[in-house]
């Protein structure tokens, strides 16, 4: 596996302050947030200056019950390929749910949710990795995610589980330390105890990144500094295997070049201690893919699945064996996240409904679950909010109406009057 050494993730809101950072040797990109076609700039200049980047998908939904959909391969692909990156990496985790399988309607997470610990649920994601392997031009690396709630009945220990994922399809890991500790304060279990069972010499690198607790729950916000518990599970994977990479994650509440620049210090510093002596393996190359059919298995994972993410955003009832109370706390965290994104992907209609934003949003996300993306999403929170002849101020629904009727269509409106009033007028027929 290429050594990449210390990185950071790039985003957009830093992307000067990577560029002049010292010491960093490789960047991670978020896939879905990069056009190959145009790349950023920023992103352009330090693949001329030899530094590695790394797209980072998180719409895949390996972890689902469905095969990868052809179209997000080829887009991971073709991101790969701009970037002249030496693998891509994704989750090990479901993000929709629904569809033909279950004869339900689609829904979307907007989110990266844990799936079961099972047998079932391993033999799906074992073809689904092995499909996605077939069409990627560089190897794969899949990471362990957070979790706020537990599958009840599950089979295997998340070290079992990944050992036997890695063994049977000779995928890569990406560990995430920060997750370790997430999962430890969230659902008891035990980072050591994970690390000691994992196949250390199948790990292409490793994430660190900062969160929260409140009421004896763990956020992964990816925007606060790193705790010293994750910086002493990396100490503990670095005492066992010498990673090949190490990357600090931030994604919002960015703080000055100086205090990132601290952090990755801090990281270096938890590595060094851990060395010492090792003895790493070269991991070997995985088993032949078995012949047994995985239909009866996706069709009873997409049925757990589709429970779950329906209670999650729907309302429908809890399945049996969860947690209520946690479930609870994760779908108000769906439904934050789900506003708070957007408010990004659409930043007009914050301004456009001032402090009536975020209530209004949650409000209508309890009865309206996502099902195509965020930008969808956006669109149909307008239009949910003017047919019911909202907001209550003339001035803000004329402002919210010309929006809507801007990005509604499937072209950008003319500068020419007739034309904008025909599509409008248009528009509003096929309502009625």
């Amino acid at each position: 596996m290429e050594r990449l050494g210390t990185g950071i993730g790039w985003r957009p809101e830093i992307a000067d302050a990577v560029e002049n950072m010292p010491g960093i040797d490789w960047v991670e990109a978020v896939a879905e947030n990069v056009c190959p076609g145009h790349l950023p700039e920023s992103l352009r200049r330090l693949r001329e200056r030899g530094v590695t980047v790394v797209p980072h998908g998180v719409s895949l939904g390996l972890g689902g019950a469905d095969r990868p959909d052809a179209g997000r391969l080829l887009a991971l692909a073709e991101r790969a390929e701009a970037l002249g990156s030496p693998l891509v990496t994704e989750h090990i985790a479901f993000v929709r749910a629904g569809g033909p399988l279950t004869a339900s309607p689609r829904l979307e997470a907007g989110h990266l949710l844990p799936v079961p610990r099972t047998r079932d649920a391993l033999a799906v994601l074992c073809e689904n990795i092995r499909i996605a392997q077939d069409a990627l031009p560089v190897p794969l690396a899949v990471e362990n995610i957070a979790a706020l709630i537990s599958w009840p009945g599950e089979e295997l220990t998340e070290a079992q589980f990944l050992y036997e994922l890695a063994d049977r399809t000779g995928v890569r890991l990406l560990i995430d330390v920060a997750n370790l500790h997430t999962n430890h304060v969230n659902r008891g279990e035990d980072p050591a105890e994970a690390l000691a069972g994992l196949p250390l010499e199948a790990i292409a690198y490793v994430h660190v990144a900062g969160g929260f607790e409140r009421d004896g729950v763990w956020h992964d916000s990816h925007a606060h500094p790193v705790p010293r518990p994750v910086l002493d599970i990396l100490t503990e994977l670095a005492s066992r295997v010498s990673p090949p990479g190490v990357l600090l994650e931030r994604d919002e509440n960015f703080p000055e070049p100086a205090e990132l620049e601290a952090e990755l210090a801090a990281i270096r510093e938890a590595v060094e201690k851990g060395g010492g002596a090792r003895a790493d393996g070269a991991w070997r190359a995985a088993a032949e893919p078995s012949s047994v059919s995985t239909e009866p298995a996706r069709q009873r994972v997409a049925l757990a699945q589709t429970a779950l993410l329906s209670a999650l955003v729907a309302g429908t009832p809890v399945p049996e064996g969860f947690d209520r109370v946690r479930l609870g706390v994760q779908a108000r965290a769906l439904a934050g996240k789900r506003a708070d994104v957007v408010a990004k992907v659409a930043p007009e209609l914050p301004v456009i409904l001032g402090a009536g934003y975020r209530p209004a949003f949650l409000a209508y996300a309890q009865g309206a679950p996502m099902t195509d993306g965020y930008r969808r999403d956006a669109l149909d929170f307008a239009e949910h909010l003017l047919l019911a002849g909202e907001p209550g101020d003339a001035r803000a629904r004329r402002e919210l109406r010309e929006w809507w009727l801007e990005r509604s269509g499937p072209a950008p409106r003319s500068r020419r009057p007739g034309l904008r009033l025909a599509r409008a007028t248009r528009r509003a027929l096929l309502r009625r």
